[in-house]
């Protein structure tokens, strides 16, 4: 099934119809989806699909060669001949696209701009020359962010003013991914996210039928599954040292978040680590933090973006005997299923910014971003951190949030105590105060709510 690319879809259609040159540009992390979209436009249409190889220049010469001549004669592919170079190979798509509509991928083109140094050189000269009055549609696509945001799209690269648009394809948001399996408990469906990430090729091979816990035991807590191996597979396939890689994730989900905490824990040179934390970045594993409403710098720290790959160092290393032995079932409720709403409450906070910046029908105030922030209380001589801070477009009125994913009634003292924050803050000229728990509230809080001085959300809120 196809879902939730309609947006993308349908602004690659429009462009189709046109039937002038395009070149659109396709990104994001790996597993996010870019393929399938670019499967669902091709549909029906001719096409010439070239996937680049992590290989040689003359290997991916044959592998276009390849699929030029499958594109031409689909019965005849093991018989394909090679082209001499990649100038024959383009004149030969360039003569197709005079007769037709055509659509030419190259997917993983950073793969073959690896391989053939000049080849964003060409492609530059023949869209100028040949490409501009022609029917080709030309789709290049590629999961190294940094490359196609520097390479491709940026101001130095050969290509840059040549695409006509540009998709930069995102994980699915907690409540978009809900098709995927609706009849899931609210509950649930922020679990399979906080899982997932909202990374659809996640969400398929965890094959989640009736029961989350069936689903995890079976498809991730398995040494046979595939998501078992995701995360040591993507690294290996990505990166020339996957060992120090995963040290680096490794420390970082064991609570070092600083760059030089990290450094020391993994036994590097604070420079050197510097350099494969922002490989981890650019592979969208990472992410640097900054106190909202602050400009990068010591208060900056490093924490786990993707929700698979902090999922799975949160709860594989520390069970693989157990995985490893067979015994992982015996022991799953005690060992998994009882830190998961711990687990969840970086998850919870996540989704409740979402719900702030993409699905709150009114707020007080109109919202330029939302994020977290921490600091010093130089009164109590203590740090404190704020789970929600909404900034906003014009004037000096802030949200300030707190979001509790347990098991219980949150009361009146969160909202003292975010109130409190609120002048540790100290930056506004009012605040208003949102409070999210996962199943409710005190009377007396809601009694607070209904009188205006806080806004109350449940879990199930977020989700109507």
């Amino acid at each position: 099934m196809f879902y939730c690319r309609e947006g993308e879809l349908h602004q690659m259609n429009r462009r189709y119809d046109k039937n002038k040159f395009e070149c659109v540009v396709i990104y994001g992390r790996r597993r996010v989806g870019k393929t399938a979209l670019i499967n669902e436009f091709c549909k029906e249409r001719p096409t010439i699909y070239f996937s680049a190889l992590n290989a040689s220049s003359l290997e991916n010469l044959e592998a276009l060669s390849k699929a030029i001549y499958s594109y031409k004669n689909p019965d005849e592919s093991a018989n394909a001949p090679t082209y001499r170079n990649y100038d024959d190979a383009l004149e030969a798509i360039t003569a197709m696209s005079r007769e037709q509509r055509l659509v030419f991928v190259i997917d993983e083109y950073p793969y073959l701009a690896k391989a053939e140094k000049s080849i964003s050189s060409r492609l530059q000269h023949i869209i100028d020359h040949m490409w501009q009055e022609s029917q080709l549609y030309l789709i290049l696509c590629g999961s190294s962010m940094s490359f196609m945001e520097y390479q491709v799209l940026g101001y130095e690269s050969p290509l840059y003013g040549r695409r006509t648009a540009q998709f930069k394809i995102h994980a699915l948001t907690y409540k978009e991914m809900t098709v995927f399996h609706p009849t899931l408990s609210p509950e649930d469906q922020a679990l399979l996210y906080g899982i997932t990430g909202g990374v659809p090729h996640y969400i398929n091979k965890l094959d989640v039928e009736d029961n989350l816990d069936d689903a995890l035991l079976e498809n991730l807590f398995n040494p046979s599954s595939y998501l078992f191996e995701e995360p040591e597979n993507l690294l290996k396939q990505e990166l020339r040292e996957p060992a120090i890689y995963n040290s680096i994730i490794s420390a970082i989900a064991g609570g070092s978040t600083r760059a030089n905490e990290i450094a020391t824990k993994v036994g590097l040179e604070s420079s050197v680590c510097s350099k494969y934390l922002k490989v981890l970045l650019d592979l969208g594993i990472l992410k640097r933090e900054t106190p909202i409403t602050e400009k990068p710098g010591k208060k900056t720290i490093y924490t786990i973006d993707d929700n698979f790959f902090r999922f799975w160092y949160r709860f594989v290393p520390r069970n693989m005997s157990a995985i490893s032995a067979g015994r992982i079932e015996q022991i799953y409720t005690k060992a998994v299923k009882r830190y998961f709403s711990d687990y969840m409450g970086l998850v919870f906070e996540k989704m409740c910014r979402d719900y702030l910046l993409r699905y709150a029908d009114s707020l007080p105030i109109l919202l330029s971003e939302v994020g977290q922030w921490w600091g010093t209380d130089s009164k109590e001589r203590k740090e404190v951190q704020i789970d929600i801070v909404g900034t906003p477009v014009d004037g000096n009125e802030y949200i300030i949030g707190s979001c509790k994913y347990k098991n219980e009634k949150i009361g009146v003292d969160e909202l003292e105590l975010i109130r409190h924050y609120a002048s540790v803050f100290g930056r506004g000229n009012k605040y208003h105060y949102f409070i999210f728990s996962k199943v409710g509230f005190s009377s007396a809080l809601e009694a607070l709510g209904k009188q205006g001085e806080v806004t109350l959300l449940t879990l199930e809120d977020i989700y109507i």
